[in-house]
């Protein structure tokens, strides 16, 4: 990696200490882009990286709901929201006993750069 995004991912350690999945998830998005932004110095200026490479957003909430035996059960559900410059949210909800933040910031991370870049590249297209 160059670097500047050896700086990014420093940076990115630095706000996030314990979470070594979203530092892979994050390295290995970085890494991809490498060849983009060596082509387009200019999204270096816009620090385009800095603004996708964490959520706008990270929703966490309980949705409580009555099991076939008549008990309340709580579910904690999250969403992870990337970017909205080029219209509404893409993504979904996660529900599943084994889903926490430090989990799922990793899956989201990547999942939703992929889409993110993916609504780009259509914007872009049409």
């Amino acid at each position: 990696m160059n670097q500047y995004l050896q700086s990014v991912m420093a940076m990115v350690k630095a706000k996030n200490p314990s979470e070594p999945e979203f530092h892979q998830a994050v390295h290995e998005v970085l890494e991809s882009l490498e060849p983009v932004l060596e082509r387009h110095p200019e999204y270096l200026e816009a620090k385009i990286v800095e603004r996708i490479i964490e959520p706008e957003r990270v929703l966490m909430f309980r949705v409580p709901w009555v099991d076939d035996n008549g008990r309340v059960q709580i579910n904690r559900g999250f969403r992870v929201e990337f970017n909205s410059a080029i219209g509404p949210y893409k993504g979904g909800l996660r529900f599943h006993p084994s889903v926490n933040g430090t989990v799922e910031k990793p899956r989201f991370s990547l999942s939703g750069h992929i889409v993110s870049y993916e609504m780009a590249i259509v914007a872009v297209l049409a």
